[in-house]
């Protein structure tokens, strides 16, 4: 049985990678178990100067998830390349770095810093940030913009481009194509759904920033339906993410149409999450009698 995958020219083990904001750098979750076990280990979003994030309280449990407000808070790519990276070296995984900005100058500059580093495999584009020259208008919003920046980003580096896509759109399909069409190598969905949580006692809104991201279980249908969508529009790989907790989870994204899956607010819960769901995959292909994955990737909406 080979659970092996290849996305953008990156080898994997396996289907099953890290999310990231939700992984560190690695070196949190070495301590539970062997990073070889991952698909891919997609570190924490780095920006070129350090971000101290955003005020607390930055964290908020909701029933069925939570919401964050962290702000990308992050050391700085200077820092990362010489602190983190070379603890990762070892880590025989592939290493995917999530790049973030406010400019496409901040962007380019990453991405040539990033582009000589044997180390690192991909770059995962994190298009959910404040595009200060569009009017404060997300990257991830605005097809054009979107498009513009991933073909600016593509001139400059070889290395393979994931592109992160915000789910806060109406057409999610477009913003796909539209970066696929300026280079993308492959597309990773969904980011955090734009919520809030208002503390009725003191009468105002429980995170500093007033709104965050929500992730957890609660946002998987609505996911689920955007790597459904998506994966029937565009050629490149699509890698899906939202919500999954455990095998089951992370088979409907497959079915649905991803050829990989990110875990993300599950190792919050569980540390041991990713090998666990692994496991699962590799136990639900043996008792079904698949050698591979490709008849499972899809398998939901062929024929339908």
């Amino acid at each position: 049985m080979d659970l092996g995958i290849e996305i953008a020219g990156i080898k994997m083990k396996n289907p099953v990678m890290s999310a990231s904001g939700c992984f560190g750098y690695g070196e949190e979750y070495s301590a539970f178990y062997n990073l070889e076990e991952m698909g891919a280990l997609v570190v924490k979003g780095t920006t070129l100067e350090p971000r101290e994030g955003n005020l607390p309280p930055r964290i908020a449990e909701t029933p069925a998830g939570i919401l964050n407000a962290v702000g990308l808070q992050n050391p700085g790519i200077d820092y990362v390349i010489k602190k983190e990276l070379p603890a990762l070296k070892g880590a025989g995984t592939p290493v995917i770095i999530n790049i973030a900005g406010n400019l496409e100058e901040e962007y380019l500059e990453l991405a040539k810093i990033l582009d000589p580093l044997e180390e690192v495999q991909g770059l995962e584009v994190n298009i959910s940030c404040p595009n200060v020259k569009q009017g404060g208008m997300a990257f991830g919003t605005d097809e054009k913009a979107a498009g513009s920046l991933v073909k600016a980003i593509r001139s400059v580096t070889s290395k393979p481009l994931i592109v992160k896509l915000s789910p806060n759109v109406t057409d999610i399909r477009g913003m796909a194509l539209a970066v696929e069409k300026e280079g993308a190598d492959a597309i990773s969905l969904v980011n955090t759904f734009l919520g809030m949580a208002i503390d009725i006692h003191r009468k105002k809104p429980v995170l500093g920033n007033l709104v965050g991201g929500l992730s957890g279980p609660a946002i998987k249908p609505l996911s689920l339906r955007m790597v459904w969508q998506v994966s029937q529009e565009v050629k490149v790989p699509v890698i899906g993410m939202g919500g999954i907790m455990t095998a089951e989870d992370a088979l409907e994204f497959i079915m649905a149409g991803a050829r990989a899956v990110a875990v993300g607010t599950a190792n919050f819960v569980n540390p041991y999450s990713i090998p666990e769901i692994v496991k699962g995959i590799r136990k639900f292909m043996e008792e079904h009698d698949y050698e591979d994955l490709s008849p499972l990737v899809g398998a939901a909406w062929k024929g339908v």
